[in-house]
């Protein structure tokens, strides 16, 4: 029986970039008048399209020219990248889970810019595991929380919805693969603040994924033959 197909998120699945991101959020948006605390994304935000934040500041606060948003998102974006090859760490039991997980076909599905996605995962090593199995809501022009990012990355990678396991920290993702009609595990690293939804399976721990990726691997049927490439 064909394995299903993994897709991954990124920011603050794989990779622990999240802390990052909201440090240099928090320093662009104030710069242009925006008031935003990195505890406002880490909070409320996590996960979002960087434009659906600024967009909802700007209903709150006023708003801010187009030629002053993308000198500092510019601005910011290049901040992040130094600092993201520079610090960043994987989530614990990220790279022990996709060791264990080699065998299964695998692709990252991200709502970030692919130039990021790239960099955070040759920054902390996972690069190898993925390839060119890259699949980024500015390329698809399409975010979570729709599902259709993660029908792109499945319909790329030839695979069926139904044959597909998202593995997801933010809720935005969680509910953008269940709307997709995918088996989804949500790292719920928060329990405390954050309620996993229904019909995902929480888990609080990487280290925890892949016996749930073999449990349900034998519940997920695939009903079509998938087509899957180590350069895809």
């Amino acid at each position: 029986m064909p394995l299903p197909l993994l897709l991954f998120d990124c920011d603050g699945t794989l990779v622990d970039s999240e802390p990052l991101l909201a440090e240099e959020m928090s320093t662009g948006l104030n710069s242009v008048g925006l008031p935003f605390l990195p505890s406002d994304y880490l909070g409320e935000f996590r996960g979002a399209r960087f434009r659906n934040i600024v967009a909802q500041l700007q209903a709150r606060h006023g708003d801010v020219s187009n030629d002053q948003l993308d000198s500092m998102e510019s601005a910011m974006r290049a901040n992040l990248t130094k600092r993201l090859a520079q610090e960043l760490t994987t989530i614990p039991g990220a790279k022990e889970a996709l060791q264990q997980l080699s065998a299964y076909p695998s692709a990252v599905v991200s709502n970030g810019p692919e130039p990021k996605i790239r960099t955070a995962l040759k920054a902390t090593g996972l690069d190898h595991y993925f390839a060119e199995r890259l699949f980024s809501g500015y390329t698809a022009n399409c975010w979570k929380p729709e599902p259709c990012l993660h029908l792109h990355a499945a319909s790329i990678m030839g695979f069926n919805a139904a044959n597909c396991i998202a593995i997801d920290d933010a809720l935005v993702g969680v509910r953008a693969a269940l709307d997709a009609g995918m088996t989804v595990i949500h790292l719920n690293r928060f329990p405390d603040a954050e309620t996993t939804p229904e019909n995902a399976i929480m888990i609080s721990s990487m280290f925890q994924l892949p016996a749930v990726v073999r449990q349900l691997s034998k519940e997920v049927s695939p009903t079509t033959e998938p087509y899957y490439s180590e350069g895809k």
